[in-house]
């Protein structure tokens, strides 16, 4: 096991597997129907996904088959199979590879229930909208429903869902810490991020007659391990971050599998001795400057124990430290967490695709449509996108409540000018509907295309977790000039009416390049324009890892000026979380106030969503910050809105102007000594109480007054 990053194999360099003679498909086959008239006998891989099948580079299951398929296998889909039925998963037939499983392109858990954890009723990747087609931990249930239908064959889970729970992860839904997905799936290997390296590289040593279990060196891939690999040096996580003590009763750091580093060893005595003292003891980002000298090919990263992350909060977010500390693929060193009697072993993220090996995923011959099985069914998913076009990947903003960068990677990917532009021709020629209009030209952030770091090595050491919080990094390249010439090449092609952008916008690097928001505002806003300052107080921004509202500011002074200058009447449409970790009531008052002021009226409202590994979940699950160096008992907590009744408040928030919230937020408002906002002035948040409204209440006040008060126990005793 090894982990060069200059000897990675290229998508290309494989030998054609002996079924390339058959390929390619029209679609991937989703019956025995289908693989007869194509003169398959069996598949070499079957995917299982929890999505619809539609044949688009939008939709993971169709990318990974497109991909395997280009490498001469032969691959079928189960889409949304009945997981009550084990026959359902033997409908094409035993793979002679393996099973890959997937949730789909959302997490299950986040697809079938709200941020209140109300069971949706509708699911936007199945056929005319229809909830309920896949299971909760859609992973794990299908994973055991392959085991039931064929025991013997290897299942491989990958995607969003899996991805976010390779480590011991805060559960939103069930309130508790939950082990590594792969103890309760039971598959053989994770394969987390965007796959298609390792999933090409997997499948062939898998063809060549190499054992699952035999192959533990698949950068960006986790697996389960019970005894470590022989060559490799342990080091602790406490040697990367140190931790402050703990109480004398304990010592957290006692791992079961101890590091046999002198290093370790010494930085343990010292943590106990501080203990015994009871003296608390700060964090400090990089206590060893050995520990960061240490080979990544040979040295791993000993975590906290599952056991340990469960019983104490400051380890939880000491482990999220190390885990968003060891996502750069050219320094990451493999991280190791006691599960019981197994470990599991997370190796380093995949090498990001090359521009060319990128065009080549987006350019396998994909009908850009549902399979044909589904009929006239409406796919929402499908048709939000089937007109967009992505244009890169990753995401280095770092925002603590998304998981983008967990998933991708903050390395940006992106695809060369010439295969965007065959991809809107292709719209235009093949997409049924097509009216003329692009409806998005963008990824995770519609401006980071070809925004790289200007030095290689600067970009393979670092381990900032953003980019662009809390400044922007000097390394950093801001010239959007390569955006603003495709943006004019795109809505110059022939057939093309107009380009819509509708990707989120990072407004603090737009402002860094004033032609590009020229270019934007001029031609590529449909009269509103959607962005995300996500709150107006430092205090919570800190948390998110977002910028102040100056940003803001000079974004909107741009846009208005060039809106003007176009001669359109455009507007800004901000996006706000209520709820978020380190937001009180005093920051969702405040946020209240502002949107009042800027004459906002905020019609969708979304509550702060705790999804697995996130920084934003570690603070609402542990009340620590985990941005900055940790210390026992001695630092402020962070407040979370956990309550129903308090996420609906900060949900009212943002919703002042809605009557419904009027009662809770003048009970709030006084509660909180602000009665001066109730009332008609301009200043004012909300009205005060109708006639009819005080009405009622003085009846209520009455009720109450002369509701007789139940006789006592001793008194019925004595009367009696």
């Amino acid at each position: 096991m090894s982990f060069d990053v200059n000897s990675t194999r290229t998508l290309f360099d494989y030998p054609k597997y002996w079924a390339e003679c058959l390929l390619p498909a029209p679609f991937l086959p989703m019956s025995r129907k289908e693989m007869d008239q194509l003169g398959w006998d069996s598949c070499d891989v079957i995917l299982v996904t929890g999505d619809a099948y539609v044949d688009h580079p939008s939709f993971g299951m169709a990318v990974i088959g497109r991909v395997l398929e280009s490498q001469g296998f032969r691959v079928g889909i189960l889409s949304q199979p009945d997981w009550r039925d084990t026959k359902s998963f033997a409908a094409l037939g035993e793979p002679n590879l393996y099973f890959g499983v997937t949730a789909g392109n959302m997490d299950s858990m986040i697809n079938r229930y709200t941020a209140d954890r109300r069971l949706r009723h509708d699911d936007a990747y199945t056929p005319d909208d229809i909830g309920g087609k896949r299971p909760d931990r859609a992973v794990t249930v299908y994973t055991q429903k392959c085991r039931e239908a064929y025991p013997q064959v290897p299942v491989v889970i990958g995607g969003i869902e899996a991805s976010l729970r390779r480590l011991a992860h805060y559960d939103y839904w069930s309130e508790s810490v939950k082990r590594s997905v792969l103890m309760d799936s039971t598959a053989d290997i994770l394969l987390y991020g965007n796959a298609e390296r390792a999933m090409v590289e997997l499948t062939h040593r898998m063809a060549s007659g190499v054992a699952i279990r035999d192959i533990r060196d698949l950068r960006g891939s986790a697996f389960l391990c019970k005894e470590i690999p022989k060559g490799w040096r342990q080091i602790d996580s406490t040697q990367v971050d140190q931790v402050g003590p703990t109480g004398k009763s304990k010592n957290p750091y006692n791992a079961p599998h101890p590091s046999n580093c002198d290093d370790a060893k010494k930085i343990r005595q010292q943590s106990q001795e501080a203990s015994a003292q009871n003296e608390p003891k700060a964090l400090s980002i990089i206590p060893d400057t050995q520990a960061l000298k240490t080979d990544p090919s040979s040295t791993y990263i000993r975590m906290p124990s599952y056991d340990q992350v469960v019983e104490d909060p400051l380890l939880y977010a000491h482990a999220d430290r190390i885990f968003h500390r060891e996502t750069n693929p050219g320094n990451a060193r493999p991280l190791v967490q006691s599960q019981g009697r197994n470990d599991i072993w997370v190796n380093p993220p995949p090498i990001p695709l090359e521009t060319e090996e990128l065009d080549w995923v987006f350019e396998q011959p994909y009908q850009r449509i549902p399979h044909p099985s589904y009929g006239e069914a409406k796919i929402p998913a499908y048709d939000m996108i089937r007109f967009s076009v992505n244009i890169m990947r990753g995401c280095f903003g770092g925002c603590t409540f998304c998981s983008i960068t967990e998933h991708e990677g903050r390395i940006i990917q992106s695809r060369s000018e010439a295969s965007i532009l065959k991809e809107v021709e292709n719209i235009r020629d093949m997409t049924p509907g097509f009216t003329g209009i692009i409806s998005d030209l963008g990824g995770p952030t519609a401006n980071m295309y070809r925004l790289n770091c200007k030095d290689k090595k600067v970009e393979e050491t670092c381990r900032r977790p953003s980019c662009v919080y809390p400044t922007i990094c000097v390394n950093l390249e801001t010239d959007h000039r390569h955006t603003t010439q495709l943006y004019r090449k795109t809505r110059n092609l022939e057939g093309i009416k107009k380009v819509v952008v509708a990707s989120g916008l990072r407004y603090d690097l737009a402002i860094r390049d004033p032609e590009y928001v020229r270019e934007l505002v001029t031609h590529h806003v449909g009269g509103y324009l959607k962005i995300a300052p996500e709150h107006s107080e430092e205090g919570p921004l800190t948390k998110m890892m977002k910028p102040g509202m100056d940003s803001y500011y000079k974004f909107k002074k741009m846009f208005e000026r060039f809106s003007k200058e176009a001669g359109k009447k455009q507007y800004l449409i901000p996006y706000f979380i209520s709820a978020h970790p380190g937001s009180t009531n005093k920051d969702m008052m405040s946020l209240s106030l502002w949107l009042k002021q800027n004459n906002f009226r905020v019609d969708q409202v979304q509550n702060f969503y705790p999804s697995p590994m996130a920084s934003a979940t570690t603070m609402y699950f542990t009340g620590k910050n985990p941005l900055k160096p940790l210390k026992r008992n001695t630092e402020e907590a962070i407040f979370s809105a956990k309550s129903k009744e308090q996420r609906t408040l900060h949900k009212a928030f943002l919703r002042y102007h809605d009557p419904e919230n009027w009662p809770m937020l003048r009970k709030a408002l006084r509660r909180m000594d602000r009665a001066d906002l109730i009332g008609s002035g301009d200043d004012c948040l909300v009205p005060g109480e109708s006639r009819r409204e005080k009405e009622v209440q003085r009846r209520e006040s009455r009720k109450f007054k002369h509701k007789p008060k139940p006789r006592s126990s001793v008194n019925r005793r004595r009367r009696s």
